[in-house]
């Protein structure tokens, strides 16, 4: 993605700060003077030998006494082929393109390596160097250290005279005079053996054309002074001067490890290393005191000899012992420079960030699986805001499975301004009143409320679970019933035609619906009803008093009715063996059909008639394009432009559903739609019937029950829940926040019914929603802020309930709080839907420019709280945000927002639809797959080592580590579980052992793997065991079913395993590391 154009739209419409944006207008606008003195090195001993830079007057760009060695570089050289992960190959190494044998990481190394010449600087042999720009090289270039031997021994450019760390001057919290020491460690994976050449042909080359050393700059008169005085009394220069490098100031050399490696050793035939490296140590700055009196100079310092260019086994050493250090920004927290982090997923899952508020009301608040917001601390001002340059707004998961508190009583305390329900987080004036937590006002305390439910005696309102929980649900009194409560209502709407029948759904759908029929949510007033369409409209009577199911057909199909209103729609307690005997007959009805026409619209409208009277659930299967009767359609997708960088015809072709939707949300009718096609359906046009009636879209690509098993086991899997999961009617949700914040836009499947009401038809535990937040006053007299959502609902057994969510979150004026309380996944979430609104609205790649923007944008404003001499050379990110450019990366490659791929047009919609309406959890599963080594599992233990913590689930077995999404780690040796959310694939390496495949895939040998089957076979033995246990454990942690599907490294079918490793190159898509060095160039301009 290249750097916005003039005139392209600043982000997703958060307040625009011209201070940190990039500037606007022609290219040339963009350009900013030449940086002197940006560092390339990450650690003193990699210095070239270079003179120090002098500005106007004789005197360092950057301040007196600041000796910067690598700011005389130039640029480096043109790479030979497009990077992958920041590493220059020649151009048939590029990702998944790469996969070909013989021709990348999958094949064999090769044989040979090329001559390294030797080490050479750029600086011209009299005068002083001309500072220039240049990016930081992909990986620094120096001496390698040999066993035994400390950073102290290495040679170096000058006589002993090395740039002490610098002293961060700007902390995190604002509380702190002196940079962090804290240790932190990193995880490095080795490069690929058979790059190693291509790296020592590139730093050759690099290094060719200047064989005459620079000589080392003489140092300024009034710095020998403290000079010799520390040398005299061994105390230390101030920061930021010369100062004498001894063997005592340099940092401990790395321990060696104390226990075995883990996981098979490496070979040249591997992708990368299966296991993870030794940890990389980060040694803390000192703080360096000022000279006290000035010393005669001593006499000058022999030339140091050239320093020679190290091997390429030199440079991968030097790679895996590299130190990389940041400079301190909070209280023991690190920034962390994003060009030198090339692996920056951590093994474990980060966990969300809470929200830091006083002990007591910190337990007190909802939980993150129910209610996020992009910042745990939301900022006082407007203009606050707008300086951090983050998207601020929340997601709720409000329906989601939950054993909740549920109180009973006559009275709801509630505000008599704002009308909020009482929670943990208002104050008590005395024994008799309250103040709300949202507009302050002043409210009575009724007596019954003063009744504690658990010890049956009244005392102090404190105890009641109003109080003690922010989750809370409520049985409501009749005044929060318009009309009695609704009966469950579900009525179906089949698909008969010709191709619907050839798929084999019918017959999947009746032996699960006659399964679960007595388990259908509902109590003894549950109606039922069957309508199936083609060319015509089939109605079903099903009525106790008839010996047999009655099917009526109206073939007029422009001016539908319904037959027999009164006998349509039957008691499902009453009429339970006709309705069993129905849905047994229901595949044999029409399989001698030879329709191919469907009138969808048509069964809609009729359905629609039906509901009308009651509300209820309408659940629809479609297979085809509907084609016939009112609302039909026509193909727009040209499998030619699938790949096309402006995709078209992702609006609706016409508002037919989209009415047909607003009419069903009035009469409290949700639709949900199972689309099984395995051709263009025009799903931009049907899901509208869902988006605007609160219900959900399922998709199926390519759907057989017998040929395409994995899609079929996930239909009946998914089915067999959404027939059984709770389910709430006519409900309605209205989100509340403190005075001074206004919600403004809305995302999710449902009808706005005032400013901020939202209709629900039927509500479900699998939908969730956003909502966009703009400080519209400033929060100056509190030091808090609240929000809740109060989803009122009715029951699948007639009960009106309430089920309440607060949120409480701290109010500061501190950047540094903002940035260390960001919730990465929030704000992706939150992106996400904020992307499609944008691609629906203007075009696919304002969207991804969008996503570009949020990520400089964020960058630029952090760089603005650090000093100068901080960013030279760096792109230092707020370890909270570390994974955001990953995650916008990632986002840009999934199939709702990515070019140049192949992509069907209903898959991109689809996409898309699940964006907008996936809870977060979800959601991010979708956006970032997980990645497992499966063949370097631990058998002998239960629970993994470096998975290990005291806030674990106890119930979760020994998850291993986090991969990164990149075939730089995927060893032929070795089989890997990749979750994507809808699918699991299993990847097994050409050489893995045959004790794997024995005891987990119950084959001898490698040769005997079944590709594309979808089992794992139930051995008796730990290794299978441990990893059902994993399987079984990652299907927990959802709501719907993801197949497990076996890919063989020489499959045909390898490609849908390749296609998730985001983080490599591909033709029509960045690296991750090109993508970040594209960011530092933008954030360079800005």
């Amino acid at each position: 993605m290249q750097p916005p154009p003039s005139g392209s739209q600043q982000g997703f419409g958060y307040p625009p700060n011209p201070s940190f944006m990039p500037p606007r207008g022609p290219p040339a606008a963009w350009g900013a003077p030449p940086r002197p003195g940006v560092p390339q090195w990450s650690s003193p001993s990699m210095a070239p030998p270079t003179g120090p830079p002098t500005g106007p007057g004789g005197v360092s760009p950057m301040g007196p006494g600041f000796y910067n060695p690598a700011a005389s570089l130039g640029p480096p050289p043109p790479p030979k082929g497009p990077p992958v992960n920041g590493v220059t190959v020649p151009p048939t190494m590029n990702g998944a393109d790469s996969m070909r044998p013989g021709s990348g990481p999958l094949g064999p190394p090769p044989t040979g390596s090329a001559t390294v010449a030797p080490a050479s600087s750029t600086s011209a042999p009299n005068g002083p160097l001309k500072p220039r720009y240049a990016p930081p090289p992909s990986f620094p270039v120096g001496p390698s250290l040999q066993p035994g031997q400390r950073p102290a021994d290495l040679p170096l450019p000058r006589p002993q005279l090395l740039q002490p760390p610098p002293v961060n001057p700007i902390f995190y919290n604002g509380g702190s005079s002196e940079a962090s020491s804290a240790q932190s460690s990193r995880v490095s994976t080795p490069l690929p053996t058979q790059r190693y050449d291509q790296l020592e042909g590139q730093f050759s080359e690099s290094s060719s054309g200047h064989n005459t050393p620079s000589r080392p700059a003489p140092v300024p008169p009034h710095m020998w002074a403290s000079m010799a005085r520390n040398q005299s009394t061994g105390s230390l220069p101030a920061s930021g001067m010369i100062h004498p490098f001894t063997p005592s100031m340099a940092p401990p050399p790395p321990a060696p490890p104390t226990g075995p490696p883990s996981g098979p050793p490496t070979s040249a035939g591997n992708l990368g290393n299966s296991g993870l490296s030794a940890a990389r140590r980060v040694y803390p700055t000192q703080q360096f005191e000022p000279p006290k009196a000035p010393v005669a100079p001593p006499a000058a310092a022999p030339m140091q000899q050239p320093m020679q260019q190290p091997s390429g086994q030199m440079v991968n050493q030097r790679f895996e012992q590299m130190q990389i250090s940041s400079p301190a920004h909070s209280g023991g927290d690190r920034v962390v420079d994003l060009l030198k982090e090339r692996h920056i997923l951590p093994p474990q899952k980060d966990q969300p960030p809470r929200a830091s508020l006083p002990g007591d009301l910190k337990h007190a608040n909802c939980s993150p699986e129910i209610f996020r917001c992009t910042v745990t601390a939301i900022p006082q001002t407007a203009a606050i805001l707008s300086k951090c340059r983050l998207p601020l707004g929340i997601l709720i998961h409000p329906f989601k499975d939950l054993s909740l508190p549920v109180i009973q009583s006559t009275v709801i305390v509630r505000c008599r301004s704002c009308r909020t329900y009482i929670n943990p987080f208002v104050s008590f004036v005395d024994s008799s009143r309250w103040r709300c937590n949202l507009c302050y006002r002043i409210n009575e305390i009724p007596d019954d409320f003063l009744f504690d439910p658990q010890t049956k005696s009244y005392g102090d309102p404190s105890r009641r679970p109003e109080i003690r929980s922010a989750t809370i649900e409520f049985i409501a009194p009749q005044e929060y019933a318009l009309r009695p409560p609704q009966p469950a209502v579900y009525c179906f709407l089949l698909d008969v035609s010709f191709n619907a029948v050839e798929t084999g759904y019918l017959k999947q759908f009746s032996a699960i619906l006659e399964d679960v029929l007595e388990q259908l949510p509902g109590d003894k007033r549950t109606l039922i009803s069957f309508i199936a369409y083609d060319s015509a409209v089939h109605f079903f009577n099903l009525q106790e008093n008839l010996s047999q199911p009655q099917m009526l057909t109206v073939p007029d199909i422009d001016d539908i009715f319904l037959p027999m209103p009164d006998y349509l729609l039957a008691n499902l307690q009453d009429c339970q063996e006709m309705v069993s005997q129905f849905v047994q007959t229901l595949p044999t009805l029409f399989a001698g059909t030879h329709e191919t026409n469907s009138a969808l619209g048509a069964a809609l409208e009729a359905a629609f008639k039906l509901m009308s009277a009651h509300g209820g659930r309408l659940t629809v299967f479609q297979t085809m394009l509907p084609n016939v009767g009112p609302g039909a359609l026509k193909s727009r997708e040209d499998p030619n432009e699938r790949a096309a960088k402006d995709v078209e015809n992702l609006a609706p072709a016409n508002d037919f559903y989209k009415k047909l939707a607003l009419e069903c949300c009035g009469q409290q009718i949700a639709v949900d739609l199972f689309l099984l096609s395995g051709r263009y359906a025009d799903l931009a046009t049907l899901s509208c019937v869902s988006k605007y009636s609160g219900g959900e879209v399922k998709y199926y690509p390519a759907f057989h029950a017998v040929n395409n098993r994995p899609e079929s086991e996930r239909f009946e899997r998914d089915l067999r829940r959404y027939l059984t999961r709770k389910i709430g009617f006519e409900a309605v949700m209205r989100v509340r926040c403190t005075k001074g914040l206004n919600l403004h836009t809305f995302h999710g499947n449902f009808f706005v019914r005032s400013t901020d009401l939202l209709a629900l038809p039927n509500v479900n535990p699998d939908a969730g929603y956003a909502m966009q937040i703009s400080i519209e006053e400033g929060l100056t007299e509190t030091d808090r802020v609240c929000f809740q959502a109060a989803l009122l609902y009715t029951s699948s057994r007639g009960e009106r309930r309430i089920r309440v969510h607060t949120l409480c979150l701290p109010v500061t004026t501190n950047v540094s709080d903002i940035y260390a309380g960001a919730d990465t996944e929030a704000i992706v979430g939150l992106v996400a839907k904020m992307a499609v609104d944008r691609t629906m609205a203007s075009s696919l790649h304002d969207a991804r420019e969008a996503m570009y923007l949020v990520c400089s944008d964020f960058l630029t404003a952090f760089g603005a709280t650090l000093t100068s001499s901080q960013k030279m050379g760096a792109l230092y990110s707020p370890p909270s945000l570390r994974l955001l450019p990953l995650y916008m990366h990632v986002l840009t490659r999934n199939m709702a927002f990515r070019v140049g791929a192949s992509t069907k047009l209903d898959e991109r919609v689809f996409a898309m639809c699940q964006c907008k309406s996936m809870p977060l959890a979800y959601l991010m599963l979708m956006v970032h797959p997980n990645m497992y080594a499966l063949h370097t599992l631990n058998v002998g233990s239960t629970r993994s080592e470096e998975n290990s913590s005291d806030g674990e689930d106890e119930a979760a077995p020994g998850m291993p580590p986090l991969l990164p999404l990149s075939a730089e780690v995927v060893d032929r040796r070795g089989a890997y579980l990749l979750d994507t959310g809808e699918r699991m694939y299993l990847w097994v390496g050409t050489n893995i052992s045959e004790n794997f495949c024995s005891q987990v895939l119950g084959v001898p040998s490698f040769a005997s793997v079944t590709d594309q089957s979808n089992e794992l076979p139930e051995l008796e033995n730990p290794y299978s065991l441990r990893v059902r246990r994993i399987v079984s454990y990652l299907l927990e942690q959802r709501s719907f079913h993801a197949p497990l599907v076996i890919v063989r490294e020489d499959s045909r079918h390898r490609s849908v395993f390749l296609q998730y490793l985001h983080s490599d190159r591909v033709d029509s898509s960045d690296s991750y590391y090109e993508f970040v060095q594209k960011l530092y160039k933008q954030v360079c301009k800005a």
